[in-house]
């Protein structure tokens, strides 16, 4: 095959693969996609293959991501934030403060670059690439910085939405503490929503997933604060900066659910929004190439790691002991 028939295939099989994600749900025997993977199949793609639009997914993912939240939205009410515990918002400032003083401690122990440690740290923080972003332009961190800050935060969070269903699964949590634990540790909104949603098969109410998606969304509230910090510190940073307007929306969405609570199309736009969850999953796990993992290094990387463990071991320890 030339290169040419080569680029095909790739195209061809890249849209094949989003469409199989897209109606695992409709027909019976793709019922086996769940979020993790969605990932897998991708990263798997961007390691044996490559992405044929390396350039464009980002955007398209993070676009997409918005919008499968807001119509995850329509599937709860307004009413649905105050169910939560005051200690799990308590717990979304205590550990974004825990996290942003542990990643600066673990960041000069490792003589990480100062800008990748405040991007990793920021990521790990607050909610993954959304807030590496913001914090990247404020900062006037290069591309290196980001791809490396990124890499790390994207294995990390990858491993996640694997790794903790399980271990939710073997401590026997409640859905109401796992979604609190997925919302406060694992780093993209994306993943985090996906692991509870994993996480909820096992229950008849989709409860983690619901929790997750408000803490996740309370943290992602924190970018505003924390990228007028980081332009305080870097005094060369511009001070512009984006507001999640996507929250707005999100809010909206579950205004509406309340308001009209006989319309039964809200059910059909939240599993939509499921489902454009899992193909975020997937662009996400097509952008882990070789290529791009070579780049990170292994000392950004341990911190990310540590900081991480560190996150989530003592914040999975404050929920057994505080949350039911």
């Amino acid at each position: 095959m030339n290169k040419s028939n080569i680029l095909l295939f790739n195209k061809i099989l890249f849209f094949g693969l989003i469409v199989v994600v897209a109606l695992s749900s409709i027909f019976p025997f793709l019922n086996w996609m769940t979020s993790w993977l969605a990932l897998i199949l991708g990263i798997a793609f961007a390691i044996l293959l490559g992405n044929p639009y390396e350039d464009k997914t980002g955007n398209i993912t993070n676009n997409l991501l918005k919008v499968s939240v807001v119509g995850i939205g329509f599937g709860y009410p307004i009413s649905a934030i105050s169910e939560l515990s005051t200690s799990s918002f308590y717990f979304v400032v205590l550990f974004i403060v825990l996290a942003l003083i542990m990643g600066f401690i673990i960041g000069k122990i490792f003589n990480v670059d100062g800008k990748i440690a405040d991007l990793i740290t920021s990521g790990t923080s607050i909610c993954g690439a959304s807030a590496i972003a913001a914090i990247a332009s404020a900062i006037k961190a290069n591309e290196k910085q980001i791809s490396i800050a990124l890499g790390t935060v994207f294995i990390l969070s990858a491993s996640g939405l694997i790794i903790f269903p399980i271990i939710g699964d073997y401590l026997k949590l409640s859905q109401h503490q796992f979604g609190v634990w997925a919302g406060l540790t694992i780093h993209d909104t994306a993943s985090a929503i996906g692991a509870a949603i994993d996480f909820d098969k096992a229950f008849d109410k989709d409860i983690a997933e619901k929790v997750a998606t408000i803490i996740k969304l309370a943290k992602v509230i924190f970018i505003v604060p924390l990228v007028l910090l980081g332009t305080y510190l870097y005094k060369e940073g511009d001070k512009k900066f984006s507001f999640p307007f996507f929250i707005i929306f999100f809010l909206l969405a579950m205004f509406l659910n309340s308001k009209f609570p006989e319309f039964d199309g809200f059910t059909t736009i939240k599993a939509a929004g499921k489902k454009g969850l899992q193909i975020s999953l997937f662009l996400i796990g097509t952008s882990l190439s070789i290529k791009n993992l070579k780049v990170i290094g292994i000392k950004p990387f341990l911190q990310g790691l540590l900081l991480w463990i560190m996150i989530s071991v003592s914040s999975l320890l404050a929920i057994l002991h505080f949350i039911k």
